[in-house]
């Protein structure tokens, strides 16, 4: 988990930052380089004995590595396609990002089960190495004028800022908002969550102020900031995040569902979410033509409606006993959906700007992503877990079978550090606390219900959240996009 983290906060980090090396390097030189950085990751990673290797690899190289490739990529598909070609890459390029979320538990749960999750990094290293030996085809425009420099100052302030907001989400589920739950440290008896998001969210005031004075004196910000200014541009970005909330926050839920509540290993439950991944690769192919007839803001609503109806979908499955035929159909729609959405957004935004603006709309970009995955992992996470505690506390008391010193250890423990855990490992602690058969059963049957009641709420806020987000939307393209260009 840590090292899942430290991967977040290192893209999070330098994600604008490698957006600027790319204008200064130049985009293909920073693709590749970044292209190799990543491999190098991955190798590290395949091959490493302990946990600072491992982190090293996954976390710090790999995270670097991204931190070029995605920015670089994104200015580089504007720069290689036009018209109905760049829709067409843009909605691929969005797909397949997104049904590889659901892709990858398929693949990496079959490789550890049977074999050895090494080969998943092995994989990654082969197909970076096809990706260098097609990297020659890339064209890039020669970029007139001064090189553009980095202002290292704004590069810590954003990296500063954007880590400590990023980590205070992250582990806002186990320190907690507020009332603090086994964080490393408290401020003032509460949680260091707020006061961490303070800090980061004042280092990254600081950070804006600078490039509005740099950007003033034409004296090279990290990144133009009057960008934001395009409604077109900002509209793209709050759908960028939110996109990564929603799908980040149900793919939190959903294998809890499939693993904890259902027993099924990480490959049964890679295949039980294939559906999401084949409906977003259709959907994404299709969504680039869509665009030439209808306005991306409808296909983006659209695909939004269909996550909620896939939502309210899921809501139903969500029983003791999975129904594996109701469950598939949700996950299509819910693919669908999110397909339409993710086909969109990519043209969106870098159709907005201009071609020297590219590479710090990429970086825009992606670290609005970094950041809704951050904050749908985090607040889902939250009410999953304190609609657990809550639900289950409530139930335990109430619930006259139960001896007053059940009740009071059954507190005592949920005041500590809870996890969704299984029913198995509730009978066998009660059990191990010396409760008879009767109790141990009746203890079982509430926690077993208050996971789905908890499963279910934070599916709820997740299809809240979707509903919400159609107010993003309002500044999205009302006319459906030229074949012969795309606007810039």
């Amino acid at each position: 988990q840590a090292v899942i983290t430290l991967s977040c906060l290192v893209m999070a980090m330098f994600m604008l930052t490698g957006a600027k090396v790319g204008d200064i390097l130049g985009r293909r030189r920073a693709f590749v380089i970044g292209l190799v950085v990543y491999g190098i990751g991955s190798a590290v990673t395949a091959v490493s004995q302990t946990v600072v290797q491992l982190a090293l690899g996954w976390s710090v190289l790999e995270g670097l590595g991204a931190a070029m490739v995605m920015p670089a990529l994104a200015a580089l598909i504007a720069g290689n396609f036009e018209g109905a070609s760049r829709k067409a890459a843009y909605a691929v390029i969005g797909g397949v990002a997104g049904a590889g979320i659901a892709v990858g538990p398929i693949l990496g749960g079959w490789l550890t089960t049977n074999l050895t999750w090494r080969l998943v990094f092995a994989g990654e290293v082969v197909i970076v190495i096809v990706l260098l030996l097609f990297a020659g085809a890339l064209h890039e425009k020669l970029r007139e004028g001064e090189k553009p420099r980095i202002d290292w100052l704004s590069a810590a302030l954003s990296a500063l800022g954007l880590s400590i907001v990023v980590l205070a989400v992250l582990q806002s589920s186990s320190w907690g908002w507020i009332d603090p739950r086994n964080p490393p440290f408290e401020v003032l008896g509460f949680s260091p969550v707020p006061f961490l998001v303070a800090a980061g969210l004042a280092l990254l005031y600081w950070f804006a102020s600078r490039q509005r004075d740099l950007e003033e004196r034409d004296a090279g910000p990290l990144v133009r900031l009057s960008m934001l200014r395009n409604p077109v541009l900002g509209s793209g970005l709050q759908m960028f995040c939110a996109q990564n909330l929603i799908l980040l926050g149900i793919f939190f839920t959903i294998p809890l569902y499939l693993q904890v509540v259902q027993g099924f290993d990480a490959f049964e439950t890679g295949l039980r979410m294939l559906p999401v991944s084949v409906a977003m690769l259709i959907t994404g192919g299709l969504g680039g033509r869509l665009s030439s007839r209808i306005a991306p803001r409808r296909i983006v609503r659209a695909g939004l409606l269909a996550v909620a109806v896939a939502v309210a979908m899921l809501l139903g499955t969500i029983d003791p006993q999975i129904d594996d035929t109701a469950f598939a159909v949700a996950m299509t729609v819910l693919g669908l959906g999110m397909g339409l959405v993710a086909s969109q957004l990519g043209n969106v935004v870098q159709s907005a700007v201009g071609e020297s603006e590219r590479s710090e709309a990429g970086g825009l970009q992606y670290t609005a992503q970094q950041f809704g995955a951050a904050l749908g992992t985090a607040l889902i996470g939250a009410v999953l877990i304190s609609g657990l505690i809550n639900n289950f506390g409530e139930a335990i008391n109430s619930n006259g079978a139960i001896t007053d010193e059940t009740k009071t250890e059954v507190g005592v423990r949920l005041e500590g550090d809870v996890s969704f855990v299984s029913a198995t490992q509730i009978r066998d602690t009660a059990e191990a606390a010396g409760l008879d058969d009767a109790e141990a059963d009746e203890v079982v049957g509430e926690y077993e219900d208050s996971q789905l009641q908890a499963l279910k709420t934070a599916l709820l806020v997740a299809g809240l959240i979707v509903l919400a987000s159609l107010a993003g939307t309002r500044n999205l393209p009302r006319e459906p996009f030229a074949d012969e260009a795309a606007p810039a």
